[in-house]
This record gives structure tokens, sequence and C-alpha cells, in this order.
């Protein structure tokens, strides 16, 4: 049966990034809610009018028209997933729950990404993405000083990624997040992952956690 797996973190703790080489790794598809939410956004229309002015203050969405977007997503990716940016409160939590549970399946895992917050507003300062593949990294990680390592793209600085966003959104995470984390955690299933360390080294310890996780039927 395929893994579906949750990220959890403070914004810049390398959700991206470490979702996207899970997925990989584990062979299912890999959602980053950000990237989904600025291509609704460029796609225009009603939907689009509504969610621009709340990311453009830092803020998240309402849960009911978070869990509705992502219903439709669901619906369309069967075979497994890694959703990074989602759920971020207890109601879209139970939401997933919900769905699953419908469909006769449950969660295998919510994995939390620690960074310590000095570090994470240093990454903001050198976060980049590249607006043709949705990759996200640092500025150092651009070929050629500005292209996207993997498409080819010119990458830039996210037009979301001022400070007062971020101090926004870590204060949106400290109070519906972190009570989510601890639902998690009560049912057994939250995976806890030290996050500071080399990029490399926290994919390669988080796929063989999963995956031992996985063989025992319990996270820790």
């Amino acid at each position: 049966m395929a893994l579906q797996v949750v990220l959890l973190g403070p914004p810049a703790s390398g959700k991206g990034t470490q979702g996207r080489r899970l997925a990989e790794a584990l062979s299912v598809d890999y959602l980053g809610t950000g990237a989904l939410l600025r291509e609704l956004l460029e796609n225009g229309g009603a939907q689009a009018d509504e969610i621009r002015p709340i990311l453009a203050r830092g803020g998240y969405l309402p849960d009911g028209l978070m869990c509705g977007i992502m219903a439709e997503w669901l619906a369309g990716h069967r075979r497994g997933w890694v959703l990074d940016g989602f759920p971020r409160s207890v109601d879209q939590a139970g939401f997933l729950d919900s769905w699953l549970g419908d469909r006769g399946e449950a969660l295998d895992a919510a994995v939390l990404l620690d960074v310590p917050k000095p570090e994470l507003v240093a990454r903001i300062d050198q976060r980049v993405e590249c607006p043709s593949c949705r990759w996200s990294g640092r500025a150092d990680d651009r070929r050629d000083g500005a292209r996207c390592p993997d498409c080819g793209g010119r990458a830039g600085r996210r037009a979301d990624d001022r400070l007062e966003n971020f101090l926004s959104r870590y204060g949106e995470y400290q109070r519906h997040t972190v009570p989510t984390i601890d639902v998690y955690s009560a049912a057994g299933v939250l995976l806890r992952c030290e996050a500071s360390d080399r990029m490399d080294r926290v994919a390669e310890r988080l796929e063989r956690e999963v995956r031992n996780l996985t063989s025992h039927g319990q996270a820790t």
C-alpha cells in the first residue's frame, strides 16, 4: 500500500526540499501547498481574488477554503503522497483524517522538521524559487548565479519572503500548527526530525526513519 505522509514545521524549515526528496525516494506524489496556491493566483479568477489578499499579508487560508482546495487535489492523487504545508491546523488534520477514513485508509506518518527560529530567519534571506518548475532552495544552489538547477529557468526571491511576512507566518504556525503537532503526537504517528543539519544528511535520516516506521507500524 502506498505511503501517505504529511510534513510539518515552521516556515523555511526545509519542507519543500525534504518533501520532494522523500516523495521521490518513496515513489509517491509530492504537493507543496504554497506552490499550489501561487499557481492558483497565476491562473486568476474568483478563487485567486479570494486568496490573494490573505497570502499578501503572510496569512494562511481559512480551513474551509483550504480543505476544499485539498479535497480536489487528493481525489486526483491516489498512488500515495507527501504533503508539505497541509494540514496547518487541528481542523485541517481532522478533515484529512475523515477524508482518508471514508476510503478505508489512514495517515502513515506526520513528520516534524525541527529548526531553531534564528536559523529560519537566516534561511528566509537566502531562499529562492523557480516560477517555471517550482523548485525552491538557497540562492547559492542556483546554476550560473541565477538559474534553476532543475529546469534552467530564472530562480529568484519569492514575493512573500519578506521578514514581516515570515514573522506573521511563524506566529500562525505557533498558534495553529503546534497544537496539530500535539494531536499527531498523541495519535502515535508523529516522527520528529532535527533538520538543522546539512540537507543531504537530513534527507537520508528522514527516508531511513520513515521506512523504519512503515516496517514497524509506529512512529516515535
